[in-house]
């Protein structure tokens, strides 16, 4: 089993790697980050995830849940566009974890303009784009995990264009007590062509590897190395690499770097963590840096009960 889903993980790189088409596909929104400690670690999260927000890095993370886990974080995109991503997992026994997502990428309303009224007819419009997702992961060995994600894409666009689509994540996790080593990879985004109009293009199918270690562990700090790699099927390879120190498992520090990607470059951003109520509480923050398109910032919140 475990050598068939290995098989089905490392396939994709070899087909993948061959092509660059910019412009070929549809949902590109599905490509933007949805955590904020994984924009600070330049989004270098295919291993180190272990919380809700896995059901969108990696579903094999989601076991990491104990009980329940609750992750909200929103995002300042360009030209006043928002991203929201919303996510819940939930321990069902059985070495298995349940999880549902939504991420949703949208406007304020905007004008409805024509060329005899190009000042606006009075009437308004929105546009945006929705990934709903249902996540399931179960321990395969005590060290190795396995996750998947079954999505509904929705895209709108003003009234009478609206068009949906299905998508499946897969994934693997590989953890071991070795200095906090894991390794994951995953397929993301692979399914059906979505129509708009009169032209139908695929989802931006991607693999995703990665591994992350302590590179020091004291009493009271980590340091935290990430690096991962993705290929999607419309353009080239990006490398990641991410750093987190950790003092008193309270107070967190992050900064990350990509390579080859000719517009998103260097990131970084900071937590801390509380206790509410006896509820362990995690807010984080993360800019991103996109050359002349400017930055991004993401405020994110998680809950996780042990």
């Amino acid at each position: 089993m475990q050598k068939t889903i290995l098989f089905l993980l490392v396939l994709p790189l070899f087909l993948l790697a061959q092509y660059e088409r910019p412009g070929s596909t549809s949902a590109q929104f599905l490509k933007i980050g949805v955590s904020a400690r994984a924009a600070g670690l330049s989004n270098a999260m295919v291993s180190a995830v272990d919380g809700a927000e896995a059901a969108y890095y990696n579903p094999a993370g989601l076991i990491g849940i104990k009980k329940m886990g609750l992750a909200f974080t929103h995002t300042h995109w360009f030209a006043g566009i928002n991203h929201d991503f919303a996510a819940l997992g939930y321990n069902l026994g059985h070495n298995s974890v349940l999880a549902l997502s939504v991420t949703a990428l949208y406007t304020d309303a905007m004008k409805v303009r024509t060329p005899l009224q190009p000042d606006g007819t009075g009437a308004t419009f929105y546009a945006g784009s929705n990934r709903f997702g249902v996540s399931l992961a179960r321990y395969l060995t005590n060290h190795v995990s396995f996750g998947a994600t079954v999505n509904l894409i929705n895209i709108y666009l003003a009234e009478g264009f609206n068009q949906n689509g299905l998508t499946v994540d897969v994934a693997v996790l590989y953890k071991t007590n070795y200095h906090g080593f894991r390794f994951g990879m995953m397929i993301s985004n692979f399914g059906s062509s979505i129509k708009f109009v009169n032209e139908s293009y695929p989802p931006p199918t991607t693999f995703s590897f990665g591994l992350n270690f302590n590179a020091l562990k004291r009493k009271k700090q980590t340091i935290m190395l990430a690096i991962a790699a993705e290929k999607p099927n419309d353009g080239k390879p990006i490398g990641k690499a991410g750093m987190e120190w950790a003092l008193n498992n309270l107070l967190f520090l992050r900064g990350g770097y990509r390579l080859n990607s000719e517009v998103e470059t260097f990131s970084f951003g900071f937590g801390f963590r509380l206790n509410v109520q006896n509820w362990p509480l995690q807010f984080d923050y993360a800019y991103s840096d996109f050359s002349d398109l400017g930055g991004t910032h993401r405020f994110g919140l998680n809950l996780n009960w042990e």
